[in-house]
């Protein structure tokens, strides 16, 4: 689908802005939604309030929806939990009623899921087709994101899910927080250590979706996490290598974290071994399948 017209909700954020920047490079016109649209092939949506420019999906072909309040930003309080669901839900559904409207509808619609649709999975590998193994409040958002994005079938819309791991970048996400007291020559690591993070590079999560947006007969649920996930402690070791930085390793124990953070403290002390063989099977190669390669990358 070269030099075909992509819409992108959640274009400003850590994948977003990347994959905006990859299709223009590759020659793809490419238009933002935005609540504050700046010229230059932003439009003006707002999802909470139900508004969007509908001039935004004239001639677009595939929809890509990254939209969603991030998820580590605020203590999950109930109204943030609910703010959490909703920005997620809710862009889904303005986009659907639009798209429902149009008489020569986009071909694809690709959206944004987590690995957090697993629950705190331990050691166990889980795939694509892996029930939860519990039903925490992550598990929940992301079934309700995930049902959001199947309703687009409905219309024809070939459809494809994928559920993004701990995305490498020193630009922010989880690999920042590990990078701040690295630079202090603390290497602090969450609980025991033992926590398998099923990571990825961001260039491969965009790299991910030019892949779908090439190939029509990607679609259905995908996991975007490198082939070799890596335990907590020795992520941030390896961190500090690619750094070339000299640390002192400590954890940060559980019941700390549990205190100060709540029940947001699942995001960096759940479990989950991930595994992508769904996705290479498929035909997506992944450029940074090793943790050590990626962050000397990162760090270059």
């Amino acid at each position: 689908m070269q030099n075909s017209t992509i819409l992108i909700a959640g274009g400003s954020g850590l994948v977003g802005s990347l994959l905006a920047q990859m299709l223009r490079v590759e020659n793809y016109p490419v238009r933002l939604l935005s609540r504050t649209p700046k010229g230059g092939g932003q439009f003006f949506w707002n999802p909470g309030t139900g508004e969007i420019d509908k001039a935004a999906l004239d001639g677009v072909e595939v929809v890509i929806n990254l939209a969603g309040a991030g998820i580590a930003d605020k203590r999950w309080t109930n109204a943030r939990k609910r703010e959490l669901i909703d920005s997620r839900v809710q862009s889904a559904a303005m986009l659907f009623r639009a798209i429902e409207s149009m008489v020569k509808k986009p071909k694809a619609y690709l959206s944004a899921s987590a690995i957090g649709i697993y629950g705190n999975s331990g050691e166990a590998w889980m795939q694509e087709e892996s029930l939860p193994v519990d039903q925490s409040f992550m598990v929940d958002c992301c079934q309700q994101w995930e049902a959001a994005a199947d309703q687009f079938k409905t219309l024809g819309l070939r459809v494809a899910k994928f559920r993004i791991g701990v995305v490498m970048a020193k630009e922010g996400g989880a690999l920042a927080e590990v990078v701040k007291p690295l630079r202090l020559g603390l290497g602090t690591y969450f609980g025991n250590g033992q926590a398998w993070w099923s990571w990825v590079h961001r260039e491969d999560v965009c790299r991910a979706f030019l892949w779908a947006i090439d190939n029509q007969s990607v679609e259905g649920v995908f996991n975007i996490v490198a082939p070799n996930p890596m335990r907590g402690k020795e992520l941030v070791v390896t961190a500090a290598k690619a750094m070339n930085q000299h640390a002192v390793f400590l954890p940060a124990p559980e019941f700390v974290l549990k205190l100060a953070l709540g029940e947001m403290s699942a995001v960096i002390l759940n479990s989950n071994r991930v595994a992508s063989e769904n996705l290479s099977n498929a035909g997506f190669e992944f450029k940074w399948p090793v943790l050590d390669a990626a962050l000397r990358d990162i760090f270059a």
